[in-house]
């Protein structure tokens, strides 16, 4: 009998102890009033991020293609479709952007790099290389073309349309096509572009080798982690002229810092120095380890830190949300369906203001 009692005393008192540390668990989902919730969350905290100024946190963002029926219903239309000949090599997408601008009194060009985003010929760059094709949407202010070149030295391949450029950004950068090397932050300088026909006539592939994006939240832990950045770096190119051979780079580099322009969220990160970092790799990839693309080059970083050639690249997950801001579709939207109808539907519907505010720099 008191080896019974023994046993249910045991039991008694394990129960307890259990109940008790179930009673602590409960507690900490479920505290008492006037007790502070402190919640573990993947995101950057502000105060580990280096904070850069943002030009749009204190106006409110245009919202023409929000209040646009025909633009949303062009998108919503569209189902998504998956990126068919994915790589993970930037190599294999990876493009030379040459664009020209020729109006009544001057010719005006620009090189930029550029990767393919999607196999159905959509091409992620720079938003200050593609504002051209938008002076172009006109007849009133002059002829652009883009000239899309690959492989090592760069060939004319194909032809390309505007498919999206931010309107916040040009509404505040429209100086910058009057400028010989653009500067700036590099917010929401991003543009899509897509292939329209061959340079040589012939038809056009049936799908374009193109890199996965991840546009997921980056952690504070990525900082130190090694990733790989591509350009076509155009040193020659500038000092040479537009017939000088242009050679596309691949090198392995490691972010060094993450920024914010007030997100809350790493929207920019620097890479230490390598080939890559000269004057026509803006608009190129920066790839992790799983070989998807986490950020695209925008301006130059800061060598006395990083080394010689370091550059800054925006977040693709800052892409992914400032997209959706100013469309109200993601980025895998926006990426596919008929991309020569949303691009005509995008060009009636914003190019004439985004080309007012671009026609006040060259007159």
């Amino acid at each position: 009998m008191q080896f019974i009692i023994d046993v249910a005393g045991v039991i008694l008192t394990a129960y307890l102890a259990f109940t008790n540390n179930l009673a602590d668990r409960i507690l900490t989902y479920f505290p008492a009033d006037g007790e502070e919730v402190l919640e573990e969350s993947e995101n950057v905290s502000e105060a580990s991020l280096r904070s850069l100024p943002s030009l749009f946190g204190s106006r409110g963002l245009p919202d023409i293609l929000l209040r646009s029926v025909e633009y949303q219903r062009a998108s919503a239309v569209t189902s998504v479709t998956e990126n068919e000949r994915p790589v993970t090599n930037p190599d294999e997408a990876l493009v030379n952007i040459f664009c020209t601008f020729t109006s009544p009194t001057t010719i005006r060009t620009t090189t930029g790099t550029g990767f393919f985003v999607h196999s159905e010929g959509v091409i992620l760059t720079n938003a200050h290389v593609a504002q051209y094709l938008l002076l172009g949407a006109t007849d009133t202010l002059g002829e652009a073309e883009c000239i899309v070149r690959q492989g090592t030295p760069a060939e004319p391949r194909y032809r390309a349309d505007l498919l999206y450029i931010p309107p916040t950004w040009v509404q505040e950068n429209a100086s910058l096509i009057t400028a010989a090397v653009p500067t700036g932050t590099g917010e929401r300088d991003y543009a899509l572009l897509y292939v329209t026909e061959t340079v040589s006539g012939d038809p056009l592939p049936e799908s374009f080798a193109a890199l996965d994006v991840n546009t997921d939240l980056l952690p504070r832990t990525i900082k130190g982690e090694s990733v790989v950045a591509a350009g076509y770096p155009a040193t020659d190119l500038f000092k040479n002229g537009a017939n000088s051979p242009l050679y596309s780079v691949v090198a392995d580099t490691s972010i060094s810092e993450l920024y914010t322009f007030g997100s809350n969220y790493a929207d920019v990160f620097s890479i230490r120095g390598s080939d890559v970092g000269a004057e026509g790799s803006s608009g190129g990839p920066v790839v992790d380890a799983t070989g998807q693309v986490i950020g695209m080059i925008v301006t130059r970083g800061d060598d006395s830190t990083d080394g010689p050639g370091s550059l800054r690249a925006i977040t693709l997950s800052h892409i992914h949300r400032t997209i959706l801001e100013e469309t109200g579709f993601s980025l895998e939207r926006n990426l596919s369906g008929d991309i020569a109808y949303r691009s005509e539907i995008f060009t009636n519907t914003l190019a004439p203001f985004l080309t007012s505010l671009l026609s006040q720099e060259f007159n």
